[in-house]
């Protein structure tokens, strides 16, 4: 499982380059990193990302992956994203 988000973090900035708009991935990787944030909260700035039941119940297991980490790597995470944000290779788009 930590090899899937790990696999999906790095994935996650070619959404960015690829000009699809960075905000909606920031505001999902915030949910996503906040405990408190609700799966229909998150789920419903998907909404046009989500087709099928199958789509929905990756969310949830994506989801699940980062309430099983610590508060510790959560942070680290949002640090590295931002990084990754703030990378030359994304400033350009």
């Amino acid at each position: 499982m930590k090899l899937l988000t790990v696999l999906l973090l790095v994935a996650l900035p070619l959404y960015c380059s690829a000009g699809s708009g960075c905000q909606i991935l920031e505001d999902t990787i915030a949910k996503l990193l906040n405990r408190n944030v609700s799966m229909s909260d998150i789920k419903s700035g998907l909404t046009e990302f989500l087709v099928g039941s199958n789509s929905s119940k990756s969310i949830d297991e994506f989801r699940q992956c980062f309430l099983n980490q610590s508060d510790e790597t959560l942070k680290n995470i949002e640090l590295m994203m931002q990084i990754i944000y703030n990378s030359p290779w994304c400033a350009l788009f």
